[in-house]
């Protein structure tokens, strides 16, 4: 149910690279400045509804006052309605996906009072690998990119490498291109994407022990583990959440949605924590 003085709008972008219709959440309280933006990318056999339940994001836009986006894939582009991160031509600027969900952006900069030094993508699964896409072709639109699920930039080109690099967490490219600041969670049960995909993206094997520090702890009936690497002037910085016990699924979410498992940490609250919080 959408608060009385919100709006869930129904859109459609229309741009070169293509046309999607996307949802836009306009949150209840007024704005006394611009607002952040979050472009939230769902995964394979959802849409936006869904994604907007399973992750509760428009609740917690409520309390933080941000904008949220969500772009719908087509069955005419993905039968399985999966963003095609694993497509060369969905893997570059200005052309493609990327061009289409960046378009969005703008649409939504231009009609609204958005602050551009806080636009930020999000996604689970193909969603987290597009939102990795995004991050490494459109970082002078976004400023942060948040991964649930997903696989690195580059590392897939077709099909079959992408079931390979799916089963296996093995790359055969990508995980070094990282542009933004990045927070990865990723379930330590997930058998749909190997948790070593959560890894590379956080670039946990390359880091020293100088720049990481890790913490242990339970919330919500699941064990996690937090990596946090400071950013150097080459590298921004990073977060890398590894949830025990928890499977292909959105942590901390509302289990009405796909894909979305009520326990452990809150994924969508760490998110806008860390998008926004260290930015003030």
């Amino acid at each position: 149910m959408v608060p009385t003085g919100a709006e869930f709008l129904h859109l459609k972008h229309e741009g070169p690279s293509g046309a999607r219709r996307y949802r836009l959440y306009v949150p209840s309280t007024l704005a006394s400045g611009p607002r952040p933006l979050i472009v939230m990318l769902h995964g394979c056999t959802q849409d936006p509804e869904d994604f907007a339940l399973g992750t509760r994001m428009n609740q917690l836009a409520e309390e933080r006052n941000v904008l949220v986006a969500y772009p719908e894939q087509v069955r005419a582009a993905n039968p399985s309605l999966c963003w095609n991160w694993f497509e060369p031509a969905h893997q570059r600027r200005d052309a493609g996906e990327p061009a289409i969900i960046a378009g969005i952006t703008e649409d939504i900069a231009r009609r609204h009072s958005v602050d551009r030094t806080r636009i930020f993508v999000a996604g689970l699964s193909a969603g987290g690998a597009m939102a990795a896409v995004l991050g490494a072709t459109y970082a002078d639109v976004f400023t942060g990119v948040g991964i649930h699920s997903g696989l690195p930039y580059g590392s897939a080109a077709n099909v079959a490498s992408a079931l390979s690099v799916m089963r296996s967490g093995r790359q055969s490219g990508g995980g070094s291109r990282r542009r933004v600041r990045t927070i990865v969670f990723h379930g330590a049960r997930d058998t749909t994407v190997h948790p070593a995909n959560g890894e590379c993206l956080a670039g946990l094997q390359q880091v020293g022990t100088n720049r990481t520090t890790t913490q242990g702890g339970s919330v919500n009936g699941r064990d996690y583990i937090r990596s946090v690497m400071a950013a150097t002037h080459e590298e921004p910085d990073v977060e890398h959440w590894r949830v025990e016990g928890l499977g292909h699924a959105w942590s901390g979410g509302d289990a009405n949605g796909s894909y979305a498992d009520a326990a452990g940490p809150d994924a969508s609250r760490e998110m806008l924590r860390f998008f926004l919080d260290e930015l003030q």
